[in-house]
């Protein structure tokens, strides 16, 4: 099982790799740019007040099925097309839920119009993500791993073409960036449905209140644990928006979401890890496997990359979002270098912040294949009081950089809440070498950032580039990243998967 782990961790971290990097900076930067800050920010917290109830669109349904499908595989057929018709009924509900709420908290015209079409958006993402979940139950990694990028991979054909080859006449606007978005969603459901669909035996939509019932009522569980992890993962775009008066709300939304940039991405890695992991995990757990080598394997690796990200992006965070973003219209030098001053101060938090997501997607996938759903709700309502609670507090104060605080603190609380769960539970012996060697590897990746920029003379490209090669060798000296075991794992016979 730690075998097809790494393979299947090596193909999609190459085509996301590939991918993803080129769309957060290349393309979605560039939409940034040439929309301004406050344009992108009312998108970003119309986006994230979306988000907001994507469970809604789901209800646990996903995370349900990708456990049921990976222990019990002649079930596809089954449940294919009346999970797929509940699918559909629960995007009506949806639609009218974020129209409901998003008038009683005040939006209005162009904010509607452009709810509409993110919440189309986010019905395609959710089918998308139901139907590669299948795929992913049943251990089609390699399959997963193309439809993870697709999405993304068109999106950047379209935005392109429209942003690059003068077509839009530079006339591009925010609203054309969504629709953009909604094609490419399309056709990679169209895609991923053809890929299911060859692996059962009929189409047929059938109505069955009864399975329909039994079905919702397995994914509660998973319902509540999205919707709570929901409102501390997104909700802080929408309290910019919310909390601070006119347009500068929308620019310290904008300011938030020029440093969110990079943890996106980061997060889009680390969610790789968890939809490998939770078919594993849940299989593994059912076979009564051993799953502590897995385990520990996979938070080496995540942990390792992301805490040498983090000081990396510490040290260098105003260079990274001067080289990401450029004064936009007629706005002055000094506003220009505030701005770019607001979001690095934000973006040395929320990176930090990545340390804890990283954790979660380890330890909360765990918890959830071990199906510890009364558990993980409670950490998650504990992690969304507290985002709320430092989010009324700060954002009046400090405004973008109270968010990210507020994010911090959430994310924290709850990866040191699932890693404690998981050790009672599992009975894991807490592992002090491990977490001395990743504390050893944070502060050689510091103290080469600090000594190179104090004292080299060297730019900052090569120092960035030195600091990040250092912090590598310092996880690979320790162990943290261990070649020699990789290797063993995957030259394990195929019969200890089995």
């Amino acid at each position: 099982m730690q075998k097809k782990f790494l393979k299947n961790l090596s193909l999609i971290l190459f085509l996301n790799l590939l991918i993803k990097p080129f769309w957060i900076l290349g393309v979605d930067r560039q939409v940034y740019n040439v929309v301004g800050p406050e344009n992108y920010g009312f998108y970003f917290s119309i986006f994230n007040f979306s988000f907001l109830f994507f469970i809604f669109l789901d209800l646990g349904i996903t995370n349900f099925n990708n456990r049921n499908i990976a222990q019990n595989n002649q079930l596809l057929d089954k449940h294919l097309m009346g999970i797929g018709t509940i699918k559909l009924l629960l995007g009506v509900l949806y639609g009218i839920i974020i129209f409901v709420v998003g008038y009683l908290i005040g939006y209005r015209g162009d904010q509607l119009k452009l709810l509409f079409w993110v919440g189309i958006n986010q019905f395609l993402l959710s089918f998308l993500l139901y139907l590669r979940s299948n795929i992913s139950g049943l251990l089609l990694f390699a399959i997963d791993s193309f439809l993870s990028i697709l999405d993304r991979l068109l999106m950047i054909l379209i935005v392109g073409i429209l942003l690059w080859t003068g077509i839009a006449h530079h006339r591009f606007n925010i609203e054309w960036f969504v629709y953009s978005q909604t094609a490419a969603y399309l056709v990679s459901v169209l895609v991923a449905l053809s890929v299911v669909l060859a692996h059962t035996s009929k189409l047929k939509f059938s109505w069955n209140p009864a399975f329909f019932i039994m079905i919702i009522k397995k994914s509660l569980p998973f319902a509540l644990l999205v919707l709570l992890m929901s409102f501390y993962n997104r909700i802080d775009p929408v309290f910019l928006e919310r909390l601070i008066p006119g347009k500068e709300g929308n620019l310290q939304s904008g300011i938030y979401s020029a440093a969110f940039r990079m943890l996106d991405a980061g997060q889009n890695f680390a969610y790789l890890f968890s939809v490998l992991l939770l078919p594993l995990f849940s299989k593994m757990i059912n076979e009564q496997l051993a799953i502590g080598k897995l385990l520990r394997l996979s938070f080496s690796i995540i942990i390792s990359g992301s805490l040498i990200i983090a000081v990396t992006a510490f040290f260098y965070s105003k260079e990274l979002m001067l080289l990401m973003y450029v004064p936009h219209g007629i706005e002055s030098a000094v506003d220009f270098q505030s701005r770019i001053a607001e979001s690095a101060a934000v973006f040395r938090v929320l990176m930090f912040s990545f340390v804890a997501i990283s954790s979660n997607y380890i330890f909360g996938t765990l918890l959830t294949a071990n199906n510890n759903l009364k558990w993980l709700n409670l950490i998650a309502f504990v992690g969304m009081a507290s985002n709320i609670i430092m989010n009324l507090i700060l954002i009046p104060r400090i405004q973008a950089l109270g968010s990210s605080y507020a994010s911090l603190t959430a994310q924290s609380l709850t990866a040191l809440l699932n890693i404690w769960l998981a050790i009672k539970i599992f009975k894991f012996r807490f592992d002090w070498m491990l977490l001395v060697r990743v504390l050893l590897t944070a502060f050689f990746t510091g103290a080469t950032a600090w000594l190179l920029k104090s004292y080299s003379g060297l730019s900052w490209p090569i120092t960035i580039s030195l600091t990040l090669l250092t912090g590598l060798g310092a996880a690979f000296t320790l162990k943290l990243l261990d070649i020699k075991n990789m290797i063993a794992i995957l030259r394990v016979n195929e019969s200890t998967e089995k």
